[in-house]
């Protein structure tokens, strides 16, 4: 893949937006003019939303971060023992337009995977599918190249045991190109292909044997969702995951139409489109994979404060998962437990802690860095980036030691709430 650098005017010719909802297109010669103008600025700090008293230290922790590491646009939420302390949004941009809302929408990358993982609990909790079930039988995947393929369950994609291994065999989820050509289907792929390709191929492990993570099984419980409800992945977690929170701004995202409220996503890097055949080059995020059908693994649009009230479902008492359906969810695996003591629950990395557990999962796309953590002690917080780490970048995960630092740091915590706002 040939990769180059792209200026910000570059990036705004490719991605910018007529409005809400509008179709990626080539900006006007005057909103060229603008963008250059813009450019030349400095930026400038723009803060939205509220942080109750106490709380500066997260303020400080996310611009410094986004500043040493160019990112235009963050947002964080912070709840502790289920009430919203901190819901803010962040801009550092030349551009005196550009303001993140709390209710701006981000594409969340692999955090959408602890949101599936809830659905298929929840399937479980009701009866509808079991975690020893057959992924090959519930699906009708060929097992003629693989046998082993036969043994794998629900619980084995759920907690990162299917067999397959990025490491040694390329992550099918990310090679569009090569299965239209393999398959002579084609762009854009279905989903229906890339179960196609990856069924006519060995694992890479004995199914339950070795933890790896793995885009893939995540793919295929969405597919199980529909299977086993007869709706879309998306109608099903909306309905049965998200409205009972009053979670109403998350949606799947697209990879070439921005959502009302949606940010815009920044890269470096160009690549050959996945969504036609033209091979022309695109900015990564606008068509360099495909969003649609990374929809279970890695395709929501959320908020924090979504994000942090979506997690509230694993504190317990609500109408979501029962107390047993949570701990399946942070069980240890049959194998696979980390050396630093962590492991891969079901859609959730766990490690257990002195009083607890901390949970968390992280995300990276094209565009795209987030970040969910549950602690032991209540705390939750949510933090979302428009950029990824490239080229020579300071490191993007050291967000997670950077909040825990903040949070540590808060001498006496504030007692309000600011869910009534967003909910």
């Amino acid at each position: 893949m040939t990769e180059h650098a792209l200026n910000r005017r570059d990036f705004g010719k490719f991605a910018g937006m007529a409005g809400a909802g509008a179709v990626l297109s080539a900006c006007s010669a005057e909103q060229r003019a603008a963008s250059a103008g813009a450019a030349a600025a400095a930026p400038a700090w723009k803060v939205t939303g509220r942080a109750l008293t106490g709380l500066g230290g997260f303020d400080a922790t996310m611009k410094r971060f986004m500043t040493e590491r160019g990112v235009s646009a963050g947002q964080l939420a912070v709840v502790r023992k289920g009430r919203l302390l901190l819901a803010r949004g962040y801009s550092y941009s030349s551009d005196p337009r550009f303001a993140v809302q709390p209710t701006s929408l981000f594409r969340i990358a692999s955090v959408s995977k602890p949101i599936t993982a809830t659905a298929v609990l929840r399937l479980v909790q009701d009866g509808k599918l079991r975690l020893t079930d057959r992924v090959a039988k519930l699906l009708g995947l060929s097992t003629a190249a693989d046998p082993r393929l036969a043994n794998v369950t629900v619980l084995h994609l759920l907690q990162h045991l299917g067999g397959w291994d990025k490491s040694l065999t390329p992550d099918v989820t990310w090679r569009d190109l090569e299965i239209a050509k393999a398959l002579n289907v084609p762009l854009p792929i279905k989903h229906a292909h890339i179960m196609r390709y990856a069924s006519a191929r060995k694992l890479n492990h004995a199914p339950g044997t070795k933890p790896v993570y793995c885009n893939y099984g995540f793919l295929l419980l969405g597919r199980i969702i529909e299977k086993v409800t007869g709706q879309s992945y998306a109608t099903y977690v909306q309905r049965t995951v998200l409205a009972p929170r009053g979670i109403t701004r998350m949606r799947l995202g697209r990879s070439l139409t921005r959502a009302p409220g949606e940010v815009t996503y920044d890269s470096i890097h160009t690549t050959p489109t996945v969504l036609d055949g033209s091979g022309r080059k695109v900015p990564f995020p606008y068509g360099g994979f495909s969003l649609e059908t990374h929809d279970s693994q890695g395709g929501w649009l959320s908020t924090a404060v979504d994000l942090v009230r979506f997690a509230g479902i694993y504190d317990g008492g609500t109408s979501v998962l029962n107390a047993t359906s949570v701990g399946r969810a942070f069980a240890k695996p049959a194998t696979g437990v980390n050396a630093d003591g962590y492991y891969f629950g079901a859609g959730w990395m766990v490690r257990p802690v002195k009083g607890g557990l901390n949970t968390w999962h992280d995300g990276s796309q094209p565009g795209t860095s987030t970040l969910l953590v549950r602690r032991f002690d209540g705390l939750t917080w949510a933090v979302l980036f428009n950029r990824r780490q490239e080229g020579n970048a300071p490191s993007f995960g050291a967000i997670d030691g950077l909040l825990h630092q903040a949070a540590n740091a808060v001498k006496s915590w504030p007692t309000g709430n600011l869910y009534p706002t967003y909910f």
